[in-house]
């Protein structure tokens, strides 16, 4: 991915295809540790613990981003242009984006879909486990909404506040 991601604007729909890499908390953690294996200049990371069987992917389904709110900062100031996940992410991560990168949101559920748009090309810290390592992923055609511009736009906060102040008119 290169400068194209920062033209993309909070809410559109956009169908990724390309390598991206799997990543949950361990894998931050060992990445901060011993470096990150894959080329971060332009990857898309995505929060997901894949179901691995045979050397093909079973499931893939989002994670919830929010708990790599702290891991993710790395990532971005070595070249990730998007994070990929569910449940949004907080202000640094919002922050942290602008100028460089997105956030992307894949529905939840929808692991058996993600997984039949991708094919299984590596591994990496397989020591840490199935749904901990890091998984190097072909994905074809895989739907995603722009949560996060590189604008600061935050379709979740927006949902957020709107919900808040119909809350507080109602109390």
């Amino acid at each position: 991915m290169g400068d194209e991601v920062l033209s993309l604007r909070a809410g559109e729909r956009v169908s990724l295809s390309g390598m991206i890499y799997t990543a949950r908390d361990e894998a931050h953690l060992r990445m901060m540790e011993e470096g990150i294996p894959f080329d971060p200049e332009g990857a898309a990371v995505y929060h997901c613990g894949p179901v691995v069987k045979n050397n093909r992917i079973i499931a893939a389904g989002p994670t919830t981003s929010a708990r790599m709110n702290e891991l993710s900062g790395f990532l971005l100031d070595a070249g990730v242009r998007a994070l990929i996940g569910k449940g949004g992410m907080g202000d640094t991560v919002r922050e942290a984006l602008r100028g460089r990168g997105v956030y992307l949101a894949f529905t939840g559920g929808c692991a058996a879909l993600a997984a039949s748009r991708m094919t299984l090309k590596g591994v990496f810290f397989e020591d840490l486990g199935m749904p901990e390592a890091v998984w190097a992923i072909e994905c074809r055609d895989l739907p995603l909404t722009v949560a996060i511009d590189a604008e600061g736009n935050d379709l979740f906060f927006d949902v957020h506040r709107r919900a808040e102040k119909r809350f507080d008119k109602m109390f």
